[in-house]
């Protein structure tokens, strides 16, 4: 019950709403939603379903704790969409965060899954996060429970790996639950260990968790295994506090690891060579500052709604697209046959990130030339290699799709041939997709990984008649009221309510 009244005063709170609101909306009292969200209460079916109406989002399913939405595709979207801020770059600054003794103020955090897992995390440890709309106001303790850590939040985000980096210059020895989120075969971790090491960090692995220890050392170089995001994003927190100069090379580049470099500066710690793989950071010995800052817009999400467009023929405007982060992305689909426009770049709130607006047209695709394939920054995004292929099943001809970061993740997209897609996987790295073909609607279960999860309903989007896709929490780890802003473009998609 207490875990049911967390999540009705999240969602409430997500929608914008007192409990003053949501109670005149169900005609009932305020204290009566207090003692609900208190888990104080018991609520009867008829009321969980009063309460997801509401609130727009279903809290009775077939199965407890699942969401399922159905999708009546084959429209046209028409319309004007604002890109979100990224999980990726949130969740890396909710773990920068770690390193500061003041207060940080985020503002525009997305509300999505893998961010609630690690508030849950931090609010386990002591850490005070307190939500006023869409910012996020994190206040540290003087000393971390890392006894009294929720393992459950913790193992269901890999993101609790980057809690390395800003742990050890508080504790001398810790333990973290190994990570779970996407399953995407053998993430290893063994590069985060072959860099923390450098600083003195030592890390055992047991069956179901990291145990740290530390000896404090001040590396001048540190050489990156593999041009990782998060084994960048730890490797920068260790080096922003250890107060000498470390040059970390093979760096990645990527949009959250600029995000997490910008975030870093404005707390004081020098970093030459941004958006580079050569990271040269100054640290400092400590940081005791009150910090607001505005998250960058994700390139994911822009390319979501682009690659939905693109399914769908429609003509939809997508503003706020963070352009250095898709620009080998939009220059493959121009070769493909896709009509777009673009506004001048003009600057986030960061001051760093540069955004456009983009216009699609309906456009006549044929299959790329060349193979797609992601490679570091600034080439294909790896989060966005999925796209192409469900927009390879619209374009003329035989597309090849190397995914070769992750053994398991083409596997999955071989899923579209449920939804009318022709596919043939060459091996787990490589499937051949062939077009265009006519899209049918289809019932069935997300994948559990992220990417691979919203294609498919992109898919649906496209396809003639009734879809229905169960269990959607992979996508919710990474995308804020995705129904809700398919539904402002035109799009006949509603959560499923089920007895």
């Amino acid at each position: 019950m207490n875990n049911l009244g967390k999540r009705i005063a999240d969602m409430r709170e997500t929608a914008g709403l007192t409990q003053s609101d949501l109670a005149q909306k169900l005609k009932t009292t305020q204290s009566a939603i207090a003692r609900m969200e208190a888990g104080k209460q018991n609520v009867s079916t008829d009321m969980l379903k009063r309460i997801g109406k509401a609130l727009g989002k279903n809290l009775v399913t077939l199965s407890l704790g699942t969401v399922n939405v159905e999708v009546r595709g084959g429209k046209k979207l028409s319309g004007t969409i604002q890109t979100n801020t990224s999980k990726n770059g949130a969740v890396g600054l909710l773990c920068a965060s770690l390193l500061n003794q003041g207060v940080t103020k985020l503002h525009k955090v997305p509300r999505i899954e893998e961010v609630h897992r690690l508030i849950e995390v931090l609010n386990s440890i002591g850490v005070k996060t307190e939500w006023s709309k869409s910012t996020l106001t994190i206040t540290p303790p003087k000393k971390f429970a890392l006894k009294t850590m929720d393992e459950e939040a913790a193992r269901r985000t890999r993101s609790i790996v980057m809690f390395i980096g800003p742990l050890i210059h508080r504790l001398e020895s810790f333990s973290l639950p190994q990570s779970g989120g996407c399953k995407l075969g053998s993430r290893t971790v063994r590069p985060h260990f072959y860099a923390l090491e450098h600083f003195g960090v030592a890390i055992k692995t047991t069956d179901n968790a990291y145990e740290v220890s530390v000896k404090n050392k001040k590396p001048k170089e540190v050489i990156l295994y593999e041009s990782g995001d998060t084994v960048t994003e730890n490797a920068l927190m260790a080096a922003a506090l250890t107060p000498s100069t470390t040059v970390i090379k093979y760096a990645s580049a990527n949009y959250m690891v600029q995000e997490m470099c910008v975030f870093l500066q404005k707390l004081g710690v020098q970093i030459e060579g941004v958006g580079t793989t050569t990271l040269t950071v100054t640290g400092v010995s400590s940081i005791d500052t009150d910090i607001e800052y505005t998250l960058a817009e994700d390139p994911t999400d822009a390319m979501f709604f682009l690659a939905t467009a693109i399914v769908t023929g429609s003509n939809i405007t997508i503003t706020r697209c963070p352009i250095e982060f898709l620009e080998l992305e939009l220059l493959t689909l121009e070769k493909m046959g896709l009509k777009f426009t673009q506004s001048k770049p003009y600057l986030g709130a960061n001051g760093q990130v540069k955004l456009v607006d983009i216009t699609t047209k309906p456009s006549k695709l044929s299959a790329a030339l060349e193979k797609i394939h992601s490679r570091p920054y600034p080439g294909i995004n790896a989060d966005n290699l999925p796209f192409f292929a469900v927009i390879a099943t619209q374009a003329d001809g035989q597309t090849l799709i190397h995914d070769w970061m992750y053994e398991k993740r083409a596997i999955y997209f071989t899923e579209l041939d449920k939804l009318g897609g022709e596919t043939v996987l060459a091996d787990p790295h490589r499937i051949y997709i062939t077009g265009p073909s006519k899209l049918r609607a289809a019932e069935l279960v997300c994948p559990p990984a992220l990417r691979p999860a919203t294609i498919l309903l992109i898919a649906m989007l496209g396809a003639e008649g009734h879809s229905v896709l169960r269990n959607i929490y992979s996508i919710n780890r990474g995308y804020e009221k995705l129904v809700e802003r398919l539904q402002s473009l035109g799009a006949d998609i509603s959560y499923l309510d089920e007895f």
